[in-house]
């Protein structure tokens, strides 16, 4: 290896370290509450963040592709910090790990949020299928709190703002979604879905390395995680 080369492995990575990358490394600052494969990476045996596909927030998530909810996955999370390979190395390489832990999977369906500044230049790197633009919702803001227009027609008999005392309209921004089929079939099948790649932007999507401090879980890289078919 030259002296710019660096010694990459992707590996199974702990709850607590995937959690501490995406405390640390990731604009969200949270882990997804969901049955998770977590996909740590390593630079010269150093720690740099994590991989992270979940069922994601909705059971419709594959739906509109034919598929049952076991058939696909969303990448929820890619946290990383100060790192030397291209994140789209990275994201490969886990994506093979997904495949061939969860052979049942045939699809996996991202977002990149363009209330962050994101594109999706990841995905781009690693041809994935752009769909579109997509949400823009309109939430409203109860109490402090962010609530679904739904929720409040539930709970308050209506949805609008003028009719719920305090209440405030919340948008939310819209963000570019991306499929990668996993196998021949599923590329066919959604490729004519595909649309030009939005233009690029100055941020990365779905990592931010908001720190560069270290750190080693003692167990990461060596408890497999569950499958997506499995609680985690």
């Amino acid at each position: 290896m030259s002296k710019n080369d660096v010694d990459l492995k992707v590996d199974w990575a702990s709850h607590a370290a995937a959690k501490y990358a995406c405390e640390h490394w990731h604009y969200s600052g949270t882990i997804p509450r969901a049955k998770l494969v977590k996909i740590g990476a390593w630079e010269d045996s150093k720690y740099i963040g994590v991989v992270i596909f979940s069922y994601g927030a909705t059971s419709a998530l594959v739906k509109p592709y034919a598929l049952e909810m076991n058939e696909g996955c969303e990448l929820t999370r890619v946290a990383l910090s100060g790192h030397k390979t291209p994140v789209s190395k990275i994201l490969s390489l886990a994506l093979r790990m997904l495949k061939k832990s969860n052979p049942g999977l045939r699809l996996v369906v991202s977002y990149a949020d363009t209330g962050q500044g994101h594109n999706g230049s990841i995905y781009q790197a690693s041809n994935w299928i752009y769909q579109g633009n997509y949400g823009g919702e309109s939430y409203l803001i109860i109490n402090g709190k962010i609530v679904h227009r739904r929720g409040a027609g539930h709970r308050y008999g209506t949805s609008s703002v003028n009719k719920i005392r305090g209440a405030k309209k919340f948008a939310v921004p819209s963000k570019h979604k991306y499929l990668y089929p996993l196998d021949k079939e599923m590329r066919k099948q959604i490729e004519p879905l595909r649309k030009p790649y939005p233009k690029k932007q100055d941020t990365c999507a779905g990592s931010e390395a908001v720190s560069h401090q270290p750190f080693q879980a003692e167990d990461g890289g060596s408890i497999p995680t569950s499958a997506l078919s499995k609680e985690d």
